[in-house]
Parts: C-alpha cells; structure tokens; sequence
C-alpha cells in the first residue's frame, strides 16, 4: 500500500515536470515563430537590413533564413549577454546602460554572420535598431504568454533580479514583509495624490486593508538621518545632512559613500544591535545596510576602486542580465531626458516662479533617478519576494529628485507619483506569486517644504551672508550651493565618482575662516580653527557682529548657539535670547514651527558634532513655506512645514503604530514600531533594547 502510494506520487511528481517542460518549449516556439515574424517584417522596412542574396531567394528560404537568425538570436541573448554584463560590470554601471544597443546589435550582426544561409546582413545601426525591437517583442510575447501560467510567471518575474538563493529553504508560513520607501513623499503630498486619483493602488490599500500615519521627524529632516534611525535605530549625533567635524577635520556628508559607511559603523556601535534586517533581509537602493546579508545599491558598502568585492551594484547585472530589461529601461531613459528638457524649457517660457537651473547633467541625474533606480530596485525587490526573504528594505528616490527642482507640488512630480503607484502595484502583484505571504510597508523618510531659495530672494548666499557679518570680504558674484541628493549619490556611486569631485570641500581653504554648509533650509556655521564648540560669548568676542547680523536677517527663522551662562539658547529676531530650558513656557522664535519643535532643537544641541551656530531659515506657517540654502525650490532638511511630516502606510494585519491619541516622533521610534512587527510575524527575531538588557 505503501508502495504504491509512493509510486503514484512519483508518477504525479514526473507528471507535473513534463507538463511544465511542455509548457515551456511549446511558449519558446511561439517567442522564436513571432520573433521570426518580427524580423521578417524588418526586413522589408529597413532598407539596409535584408534576409536574401542580392540575386533574389524563394519565399521558403528566405523564411528559414529568418528563422535560423531569430534562433541565433535568442540563444546569444539567452547565454552571451549575461557574461558580457558579468565582464562589463567592471566599467560604471550608467555607461552599461548606454552601451546597451550597442551591445545587442552586436548579438544580431553575429546571428546573422553565423546564420547558415549565408545571405542575411545589415548596416551596423540598423542592426542596433532591429536587435531593440526584436528585445522589445520577444519579451513582450514571453510575458503575455508566462501571465496565463502561475509558475511561468513568476519564473519571469524571478528572472529579473536572479536572486541567488539562500542554501536552506525560507519559511513558508510565516508573512515576510517589505517596507518600500518613497523618498521626499510628505503625508500630505500622498493624501493629495490619492484625493486627486494619481495613486490609485495606494488609494485601493487605505480603503481596504492599510491605515495611513503621520509622523514627524527630527531636526535634521533628511534621508541620512531618517534612514540611519530607522534600519539602525539610532540617528544620535546626525546634526545635518553635512557637516563639519572638529576632531577629524571633515566634512561629514550623508550621501558620500565613505562617510555613510562610517555613521553605519558609529550607530551599530551605539545600538550594538546589527540593524533591522540582521536575519535574512535584503537592502535595496538605500543608504544603509540595515544589517542585511543581500544588499545591492547601497551606499554605505560602494568603494571608490574598481573591484569584485564591491557587492553595491550586484543589482545592476541583476537587471541587466535580461537583453529585454535593458532595451526597455534604455529607452525609457532617453524619453525621461526628453521629458525633462521640455518640461525645463515650458517652466522658462511661462516664466514659472520659484525656479531654479535645470539645465547641465542634472536631465541625466533625473533619468537615473526615476528610470534606472527604480527598474533595477523594483526588480531587486520582486526577486526577494519569490525568493522568500523575511524582510525586504527598498528606497525609490524618484519623487524626492524631482520635487526638488520642480517643487513638491508640480505637475512634474505628480507624474512621478504615478509612476511610483505603478512600481507599488507591480510589488503587489508579485506578492501574490511568493512562496509565503507578504505584508507590504509602505512609508517615507521626510517630506519636503516649497519655497524659493535664499539666494534668489536676497541675491546672496548664507555663507556671503556669515562672511559679512564676520567682517570678510564678500565676492561680487554669490556662488551656488552644492545640491546633494540621493539620486546624484547614487549616480555618483555609479560611475564610481568620489563624491567630493561634485563640489564638496572636505577641508576649508583657511584655516580660521568659517566653515558654512547648507542642508535645506538648515545652515551650520563651524570655525575650523577652535577645537571646541564655541559659546556665544566666544562668537561676540571675536565677531561682534555676526550672531546679531544672522538673527536680525528677515530670511532666518532662529539660531542655536551653546551659552556659558544657559547652556543652549535660541537667538531670534530684535534681541530674543531663550534658553533651551525656558523654550516650553517662552518658545520665542519657535512658535512659529509647532510643536515638538523645542524638543527637536534641545536634542540635536546634546550632538558632539553640533556646529558652533545652527541656523534654520525663515518659516511661513500659512503656506507652509521656507528659504532654502540649497539651490532648490522643495528643500527638506530643518524645521518648518511638510518636511518634516513623513507618512507610514501599514497593513491592518500589524498593530498599530501608536496608540489613538498619540504622536509617533523620531525616526528611531519608527525603527521600534517596524521591529515589533517583524517579531509579530515570527521573523527575524531582533531583540528590543529592553530585552537586551535583561539579557546582559
């Protein structure tokens, strides 16, 4: 009895393996028939592409000339391309992309060279041309195909990222989850999506199994911050999105490869904990690691030399392994270009206000941003999924670079949330086909805060301003802020470019002028040549001017200074002095941010690292709007307006974020919210600070 069990569940076993072997053969004869199609029709379009001998060929063999090139064709893609993607991974990964057509009409013109009828060819750029659309097609084919098919489909799906499998298999009953993070995406700005019908799947989510929190963030509202608190618990001494370190004489800065490794080394330090996603979790296109044993795209482990250990951009021949992804993403980049240049040359025609240059490689850092980052990200994230791993941590840029130069509320960056409601709806999809199930996260880091920048409204910079107060001399012409971004970072990472070579100063070029960064609307002003932070009566004693200049400026909101007498004090406007203790009862300069704004401003004057005056630009609570440092007209990075109010989008199926009544504060409070959900899942079991002591 028993045998003969066992043998009916080996013949099922052999069953379904022929019948999916079937499967598979019968759709790649359709792939090779409609691809043989495909060329046939090219070549009676193309005048430069032909499948015939200049004498003339029967129909018949003309169609086996087509045939046999379609084949070769696709067996080239299916086994060559990968392993020039393996070998060209050694060259910046941006210049992968544009090699793309190059490289897949070099495929076809072989095709064609070792077709055995001899008598095909084709022009070098008609080749490019045919080998795109042929991509183009016989993915579009395997696909319409594979979706009728469950196994099939998520066979596709998985090839996207070729994820190499873990050697034990995953848990199959316990919910993985992803958290997916929409960068720069405010609370306010979604719900106004979702009003409008621009988000639809996020829409379908609230309505039925999702609830939508706010949250605020600290001082320092920036992906830097935000992120290193949420994967690793702590953001303690993150005072900016850059500054300047006394002690080691640099420029800190969020999104510099060497500098994120070293946060990610000082919170792991603090926290002696690995991070969110310490058990078998995987981190996508994301500052930091959390921990995760699959990471790709992260900035906290690029190198700035060429080499096999840089694990970073094992995304992109993830990716890139399929011809067809990489046609698809190519093309869609160059239209994203296109996109951006007109959009540009409308808002000078219409004389659109506040604006700010769009002009330069900044169409490219655009492309990259909401084209290759999020196809290759998405994909990454998709093969976790089919993969089976418990948690999953992914950052899409795209909307933040864009509101940056076109404001957090343009017709530009609405198109992006489109596009981000897309990528969240396929990651749903694909959920559907994982082998366990999947709670889906979904949340931001910060939003952003529009306005026209400080330069533009008083046609001198914060550090033309310092110098002046400082009794320096001022250049006729302001120079421009570095803008920083993760997008720019991440195509900086790319071409494998130091960061510094985008304008960032690692050293100030005297020793005893000041050091003045721009994060946002949040200025830091640090003199290089006093190896402590200095007091307020150290700043009037040297430069009596200058903390009177800053506050009595119309575009600051309020200074941070530390005081022998008070410790802290915020300076304002017409001689306001509070000290930090008094800012409850009397929040002077502060109470125009809201609340929580002295909380904020208090925990960021215990940083070693905090800059000897902190300056926050001017806020206007009506309309929400603040002065950037930075040249962009939706700035994010101090206090004042949608920036600092994130959202977290989280399945019914958890609990709930905070308790009714209650405010969820602190991006380290939101990395103690996601831990208790992955311990209420039965995942990665990642001990509490709590439980951690009790255990010691």
């Amino acid at each position: 009895m028993i045998r003969g069990r066992r043998g009916s569940r080996s013949r099922g076993r052999w069953g379904v393996r022929w019948r999916r072997v079937v499967s598979q053969l019968g759709r790649s004869v359709a792939v090779w028939a409609v691809s043989t199609v495909t060329m046939l029709v090219l070549a009676g379009i193309l005048p430069d592409f032909q499948l015939q001998s200049a004498d003339g060929d029967s129909a018949t063999r003309i169609a086996v000339t087509a045939a046999l090139g379609a084949g070769a064709f696709g067996v080239l893609s299916a086994v060559v391309w990968p392993l020039l993607v393996r070998l060209l991974l050694l060259v910046p990964a941006l210049v992968l992309g544009l090699l793309v057509f190059f490289l897949n009409g070099s495929l076809l013109l072989v095709a064609l060279r070792i077709n055995p009828s001899g008598q095909s060819e084709a022009a070098p750029e008609t080749a490019v041309i045919v080998a795109a659309v042929m991509s183009a097609v016989a993915s579009a084919t395997g696909g319409a195909l594979a979706v009728r098919d469950d196994d099939a489909y998520r066979h596709r799906l998985s090839r996207l990222a070729t994820r190499r499998r873990r050697s034990h298999p995953p848990c199959a009953t316990a919910p993985g989850t992803v958290f997916l993070q929409l960068d720069g995406v405010g609370h306010d700005v979604l719900t106004a999506a979702v009003a409008k019908g621009l988000m639809p799947t996020v829409a379908d989510w609230l309505g039925t199994s999702h609830r939508l929190t706010p949250w605020r963030t600290d001082w320092s509202s920036q992906t830097g911050a935000s992120q290193l608190g949420i994967l690793h618990g702590s953001n303690f001494d993150i005072p900016a999105f850059r500054w300047y370190e006394k002690d080691s004489r640099e420029v800190m800065v969020c999104n510099r490869p060497t500098s994120a490794a070293e946060l990610q080394r000082r919170a792991v330090e603090r926290t002696a904990d690995g991070g969110l996603l310490a058990v078998d979790g995987a981190s996508r296109g994301n500052l930091f690691s959390g921990g995760a044993e699959e990471q790709a795209l992260v900035l906290s482990i690029a190198t700035r030399r060429r080499g096999r250990k840089n694990r970073s951009r094992a995304g992109y021949f993830a990716y890139f392994a399929d011809p067809a992804n990489a046609v698809r993403t190519a093309l869609s980049f160059f239209a994203e270009v296109g996109r951006e240049v007109g959009q540009s040359v409308t808002a000078r025609l219409h004389r659109r206000r506040p604006r700010v240059g769009r002009g330069g490689l900044y169409p490219l850092v655009r492309a990259f941003a909401t084209v290759v980052e999020r196809d290759v990200v998405v994909a990454a994230v998709i093969g976790d999924l089919l993969g089976g791993r418990s948690a999953v941590y992914a950052d899409l840029v795209a909307y933040d670079e864009v509101a940056h130069h076109s404001g957090p509320h343009s017709r530009d960056a609405e198109k992006v949330l489109q596009r981000l409601d897309r990528a969240v709806a396929l990651i749903g999809k694909a959920a559907e086909h994982a082998p366990r199930p999947y709670r889906i996260v979904v949340l931001s880091d910060h939003g952003q805060s529009p306005g026209e920048t400080f330069r533009t409204r008083y046609g001198l910079t914060l550090g033309d301003l310092v110098r002046a107060g400082c009794g320096l001399p001022v250049p006729r012409r302001a120079e421009r802020t570095h803008s920083g971004t993760e997008a720019r970072a991440a195509v900086r990472a790319a071409l494998r470019r130091p960061v510094e070579e985008g304008g960032e100063k690692h050293r100030p070029t005297r020793h005893s002028e000041p050091v003045v960064l721009a994060s946002g609307n949040l200025g830091l002003v640090s003199f290089p040549d006093v190896p402590h932070r200095m007091t307020k009566e150290e700043l009037d004693a040297r430069h009596p001017a200058l903390l009177t200049t800053l506050a009595n400026h119309p575009g600051i909101g309020f200074l941070l200074v530390r005081s022998e007498e008070h410790g802290g004090v915020v300076l304002g406007a017409h001689g306001a002095e509070i000290p930090l203790d008094r800012l409850d009862t009397r929040p002077g300069p502060l109470a125009a941010f809201g609340p929580g704004a002295a909380d904020a401003v208090r925990r960021t004057h215990s940083f070693p690292h905090t800059a000897d005056i902190m300056v926050n630009s001017w806020y206007d609570p009506e309309d929400g709007e603040v002065l950037a440092f930075e040249e962009q007209i939706g700035s994010h990075g101090g206090l004042g307006g949608a920036q600092g109010r994130p959202f977290l989008l989280s399945p019914l199926a958890v609990s709930a974020p905070v308790a009714d009544g209650e405010e969820l504060v602190g991006a380290e409070s939101v990395h103690r919210v996601l831990r208790r959900w992955l311990q209420e899942a039965d995942g990665p079991q990642v001990p509490l600070p709590e439980e951690q002591e009790k255990a010691a």
